[in-house]
């Protein structure tokens, strides 16, 4: 009866640690890592979360039209590393986003590589880069 126990733990455990290995993915199949583009716009909503954390921006387009970008960062450990918590930024701050665009462009996200807030009178200039993990 003991072994039974002991092997319906074991195989649990297996079950569990293959579903997480499962949940991680690469980014390659969503973002063109080998590339950069820039957005630049107000910030809608930012979630600091795990796995990833999501900021909104209301971006200009071309021709004047607000359109909502995305863009997927790091979880709460990667970014508070960097000096980033839930209060770094506020929704109608100004952000510059340098990233790795999605492989689907009417998707309007970017995998975040570069963030910087420049200085207003209210605000001070912030900055943050690195690679999500």
């Amino acid at each position: 009866m003991k072994s039974r126990s002991v092997a319906l733990i074991i195989i649990v455990a297996m079950l569990t640690l293959s579903v997480a290995a499962y949940a991680h993915h690469s980014f390659a199949g969503t973002y063109i890592e080998d590339r950069l583009v820039r957005i630049e716009g107000k910030v809608v909503e930012f979630n600091i979360r795990n796995p990833h954390s999501f900021i909104n921006l209301e971006v200009k387009d071309k021709d004047g039209k607000l359109v909502r970008w995305g863009g997927e960062w790091g979880g709460v450990t990667q970014l508070s590393q960097g000096g980033v918590d839930r209060y770094t930024l506020q929704a109608g701050d100004f952000l510059v986003i340098d990233g790795a665009p999605s492989r689907d462009a009417a998707e309007k996200k970017v995998l975040v590589r570069r963030a910087t807030r420049p200085a207003t009178e209210s605000r001070p200039f912030w900055e943050w880069s690195g690679n999500v993990q």
